[in-house]
């Protein structure tokens, strides 16, 4: 919504003003997501929901917050690549500026929205500081979204410094593993990037 609000609502002076914002926000140090989570989310979770605070909610909620500026700068740029000619048809044949936006923009533009969140996804799984200061490190299976856990990334970046023999391969295994599951992602990626059939309306041109 916020990507459709800036690429097709927003006035160019309020474009202007939250692209770089978004864009600022993608470039931020998830050591700095980390420490925001550490001091405002953990307290809140514990006080309100319940728990340590610390657990799969509150890495989630960070992780939700960090990828979101990359789905909407990525997205945004896919909506205002849509050709001007499918807009103009739309609006030529009556819809509204709405119906435009809903029935033709969007569909049109749903490859690279698709490639938006899939990339975010990568960097989501990829992630390791923020996740290690706000997902409590606990080596467990979970039981509730609020349980402390300890992500793969993290993991590897704990106990490869002492790692060896059977360890160590187990941590190069799950590297392994993170490997495969980014590189699936970023062929999935691609696979909608360069998509030649853009949906509009249902159908295809």
């Amino acid at each position: 919504l916020c990507a459709i609000f800036m690429a097709e609502i927003a006035p160019d002076s309020m474009r202007r003003i939250l692209k770089p914002v978004i864009e600022t926000l993608a470039a931020i140090p998830s050591v700095v997501y980390g420490f925001f989570g550490l001091i405002v989310l953990v307290p809140l979770v514990r006080t309100h929901i319940g728990g340590t605070g610390f657990g799969i909610l509150t890495a989630s909620l960070i992780l939700a917050v960090m990828i979101m500026p990359t789905i909407i700068s990525v997205s945004e740029d896919a909506i205002k690549s849509v050709p001007l000619e499918y807009k103009e048809a739309s609006l030529a044949l009556g819809a509204t500026h709405w119906q435009t936006i809903i029935n033709v923009i969007v569909p049109a533009a749903i490859p690279g929205i698709i490639t938006s969140i899939i990339l975010a996804m990568g960097r989501a799984i990829g992630e390791t500081l923020a996740v290690i200061m706000v997902a409590g490190n606990v080596a467990q299976i979970p039981h509730s979204i609020l349980d402390p856990v300890r992500a793969l990334t993290s993991n590897i970046a704990l106990e490869m410094g002492y790692a060896t023999g059977l360890h160590y391969n187990a941590l190069f295994g799950t590297a392994v593993i993170l490997f495969i599951v980014i590189m699936i992602l970023l062929v999935i990626a691609n696979y909608f990037h360069y998509k030649k059939k853009i949906v509009v309306g249902g159908g295809y041109l």
